[in-house]
């Protein structure tokens, strides 16, 4: 059956506006009968509103006068889609209730009917089309395949396999299918299709949500809605629009307004750090042992020596070998699959040059530059210089941090702070996600003495209630993507803020809030940073901020921060630990990134802060970072 399709997915609940065009030139007019679908509310169940005689649009804007119940994240609209007869269960979108759910379907081409009717097989008698059209026919032979495959949903089927479904209805003739269960909906472009399919994902910032075409009037502007991703799809195109056409034979699946499946083969995935450039020997802990010690600085603590409590002998070892592992990180030299795991080494320079207009007579301040040092991470050697002669006194803070208090009594115009790092950073195997307890599914549940513990990181910023709401909103939509999977739903997080929002220097300030960047879908590390973790702490995951380093000689896009501190937001996975996500660059936290200090915001882990109590006048502030990899 041919016509006109148009398919709206939102990340969140809309109220789109479609208007047909009337008029005696209007394409829509020519041929009758129009449909259309949702699911209210997100509800299970569909609404359907078609005509197959009408030919005007009025018919339409008044059968959806009640934008309360004119809300939904899924929208099918069929126009000049009637059936030859112009009979009213002829006319798409079809709907049939199955697995707990009612599904729409449209379809675009012409099938070979008495092909698909042998093809078609349901001795039951509950998939039976009610009309006579190839159309539904298509629609019961899928559900039948779900049915034999004891699925009840799109998400519940791998994609290549709802793939060879439809290209056999593609090989009996011409075919454009849009499938939806109410949660996800695909997309599949046939390779013998007599039109062309196109698609768009609109974005918040886009200025004008309004599309014109020939044949629709498409109106995203309600103010419920100015915050929505909404993923389109045609068979026609809209005027001044970046609409791109799909390739034929091409199955797209889409959940809240983002592709989910794609069968085009797809590259390396951007939050996957690449492979590291310098690869070096393991060295043994025989080697590690011989190790001449390095070079002890003022600045820096004194090495801990670890001796061992007793030798054990070969019998001992032979006895347990049964239950023995090793378990630190640095002696583990290959992964589960036997690739080899090589640690790399930085020298890092930070220079925080301040000058002043009249000499500062007193001022204090908190210096938090030496790089985290635990089982992945070294510091072999840090010295801090600083210009000015001070009372200095070197502490631990509550969120672990090594931190420098430094008080200045004596007049100084100008004040430098140097500090100078050598640090190793080894590999970690990647994390095992199959024991049962690691399966963490949204909504977590923390024991009480776990949310006392964690209570930092799971407040969300002060921020209006409605504000917040629009961020949840947000956050929901990728968990309801993921179907609730923890870890799928922060990778996701992680991926959008990172292909949907654009890296712009000086576009923000310190007291830019979660909410600024999402309503504006810009800023710099530290906004994605806080933006990441304000949607995990609406979601009751624990989540925090951590300030570093990142080398950027790896294959990053967003190289502007290479010579300044890197932000990034450390997430607590629950039989795992904290573990980074880099919004900025899609990534997770791997080698290429240096840890300093975390907090539950910018302030707690603010490299160099201070404050002037006496003198000072206008400020001038310089700060250069040099992050090079050295071999060993």
């Amino acid at each position: 059956m041919y016509g006109e399709i148009l398919a709206l997915n939102f990340d969140c609940m809309g109220s789109p506006s479609i208007t047909l065009k009337d008029g005696d030139h209007s394409k829509a007019m020519k041929i009758p009968g129009w449909g259309f679908g949702w699911y209210p509310n997100d509800d299970y169940g569909a609404s359907i509103v078609k005509d197959a005689m009408a030919k005007d649009s009025q018919t339409l804007l008044n059968a959806l006068q009640d934008g309360a119940r004119f809300r939904s994240t899924n929208f099918m609209c069929k126009i000049k889609g009637a059936g030859k007869q112009y009979t009213q269960h002829d006319t798409q979108p079809f709907r049939r209730s199955f697995g707990g759910y009612d599904w729409l379907f449209l379809h675009n081409g012409q099938l070979d009917y008495e092909a698909l009717s042998e093809m078609y097989s349901d001795p039951s008698g509950l998939l039976e089309p009610v009309g006579k059209t190839d159309s539904e026919l298509a629609f019961c032979f899928l559900l039948g395949q779900f049915m034999a495959a004891s699925s009840k949903g799109l998400a519940d089927i791998n994609g290549a396999i709802l793939l060879a479904w439809l290209e056999r209805l593609d090989a009996l003739g011409s075919a454009d299918f849009v499938i939806s269960d109410g949660r996800s909906m695909a997309i599949y472009h046939g390779k013998n299709s007599k039109r062309d399919l196109f698609y768009h994902r609109a974005l918040p910032s886009e200025k004008l949500p309004l599309f014109e075409s020939e044949l629709v009037s498409l109106n995203l502007e309600d103010p419920r809605d100015s915050l929505r991703t909404v993923f389109m799809v045609t068979s026609f195109q809209f005027e001044d629009s970046e609409f791109q056409a799909m390739e034929p034979g091409r199955l797209l699946i889409v959940r809240r307004g983002a592709i989910y499946w794609d069968s085009l083969p797809e590259g390396a995935l951007p939050y996957v750090a690449s492979p590291s450039a310098v690869v070096e020997e393991p060295v043994s802990a025989n080697a590690q042992e011989e190790e001449k010690a390095p070079e002890r600085f003022v600045s820096q603590q004194q090495e801990q020596s670890q001796a061992g409590a007793g030798m054990m002998t070969a019998d001992d070892l032979s006895e347990m070998s049964h239950f023995l592992n090793t378990i630190n990180i640095k002696s583990v030299t290959h992964d589960m699959d036997g690739a080899p795991l090589n640690y790399r080494y930085y020298d890092i320079s930070h220079l925080t040059d301040y000058k002043y207009s009249t000499p500062v007579e007193h001022s204090s301040h908190t210096f938090r530059l030496q790089p985290v040092e635990d089982s992945i991470q070294e510091v072999v050697q840090a010295t801090l210089g600083l210009s000015v002669d001070g009372e200095l006194l070197q502490f631990e803070d509550v969120f672990n941090n090594q931190s420098i208090y430094y008080d200045i009594t004596n007049p100084y115009k100008q004040l430098q702070i140097k500090m100078k790092s050598r640090v190793k950073v080894y590999a970690c195997p990647p994390d095992d996600h199959r024991p049962t307890m690691r399966r963490s599914q949204i909504p977590l549940v923390w024991m009480p003495w776990q949310r006392q513990m964690m209570l930092p990181y799971l407040l969300p910023p002060e921020l209006p209630e409605t504000q917040l709401r629009q961020l949840t909103d947000y956050a929901m939509s990728f968990v309801q993507r993921n179907d609730g999977h923890l870890v799928d739903s922060l990778v996701d997080i992680n991926k959008k803020i990172f292909q949907d929002f654009s890296y712009v220097q000086g576009s923000t300030v310190l007291e830019t809030t979660a909410f600024d960047v999402f309503s504006t879908r810009q800023g710099v590390c530290q906004d994605f940073a806080n933006l990441f973790i304000c949607l995990c702490r609406l979601l009751n995951i624990p989540a925090r901020y951590r300030v570093g380093y990142i080398y950027t000689g790896g294959a990053y896009e967003n190289k502007l921060q290479s010579d300044a501190s890197h932000a990034w937001a450390e997430i607590y996975l629950p039989f795992l630990g904290w573990r980074g996500f880099d919004p900025t660059n899609g990534c997770m936290v791997q080698q290429d990134h240096i840890r300093v200090a975390s907090g539950r915001n910018y302030l707690d882990a603010t490299p160099v802060s201070g404050t002037i109590f006496k003198g000072g006048g206008n400020e001038k502030l310089r700060v250069e970072v040099r992050i090079e990899e050295v071999s060993d």
